[in-house]
């Protein structure tokens, strides 16, 4: 009989916690307690260290990649040249409906009025529609990316049937820099044009030295998620005690 998912989690934080973020993927991506798996990326400006990870043990790993219709250029072209270059068998592109982009957002100014309702019809909704038929999946979040990240585990119970798997929870920007110079990974263009954290265009400006990695991130709101990553339902805030689900 299979363990419930907390247990599974449970075991797997324990078998893993002294796995590097590369063997902790390939031992992941065979592990049956981890059950089908996705990798979710941003092909953002430290997407490909993970990308890398997945495409040297599993190619055909299935790689969701969100495209909101609001991405930068430079993010398109950027993905284009990562899949190619590692080798990605599986990329599939994500959008929303034309039908639900006509209903909600007709003319493009919604993450203006809200932003929180733009995420979640150009973002949340169709991740979550396409990771219907996966136990579990792959994300790049680390714990020095701020307050609400700070104490991410390795593998997190997101929902009653699925998991949330985080190899790089404990690396640095050190380590993932010297990762990227190891493998001569292609680094995303805007990254040195002052962007560390990179989403939509709207949304993103650059970021001052000395400044969050991800203060240009809806700079000047209080939102600091697009929504993929919930507690309890509901987008994490600044101050927010609870740990991100």
């Amino acid at each position: 009989m299979r363990l419930e998912l907390s247990q599974r989690v449970a075991g797997l934080n324990h078998r893993y916690r002294s796995h590097d973020p590369a063997a902790l993927v390939d031992a992941t991506l065979a592990d049956p307690d981890t059950g089908r798996v996705a990798l979710v990326s941003s092909f953002g400006a430290e997407s490909v260290v993970l990308l890398h990870m997945v495409a040297t043990v599993a190619p055909q790993t299935p790689v969701l990649f969100v495209d909101t219709l609001m991405l930068f250029e430079e993010t398109l072209a950027y993905q284009r040249e990562v899949a190619d270059q590692l080798g990605l068998r599986d990329v599939r592109v994500i959008r929303a409906s034309k039908t639900d982009l006509a209903a909600q957002d007709p003319d493009g100014t919604l993450h203006e009025t809200n932003p929180d309702a733009c995420c979640a019809l150009r973002k949340t909704a169709p991740l979550e529609a396409a990771l219907a038929e996966f136990d579990g999946w792959l994300t790049g979040r680390k714990r020095y990316q701020g307050q609400t990240r700070a104490d991410l585990d390795h593998f997190e119970v997101e929902t009653a049937t699925r998991m949330k798997i985080n190899p790089l929870a404990h690396w640095g920007r050190t380590e993932i820099a010297a990762y990227m110079d190891r493998y001569d990974l292609p680094r995303h263009p805007l990254v040195a044009r002052g962007y560390p954290s990179i989403g939509c265009a709207p949304c993103t400006s650059p970021v001052a030295a000395g400044e969050d990695p991800r203060a240009g991130r809806w700079r000047g709101q209080e939102k600091t998620e697009c929504g993929i990553h919930f507690v309890n339902g509901r987008i994490v805030r600044p101050g927010n005690s609870e740990k991100v689900a």
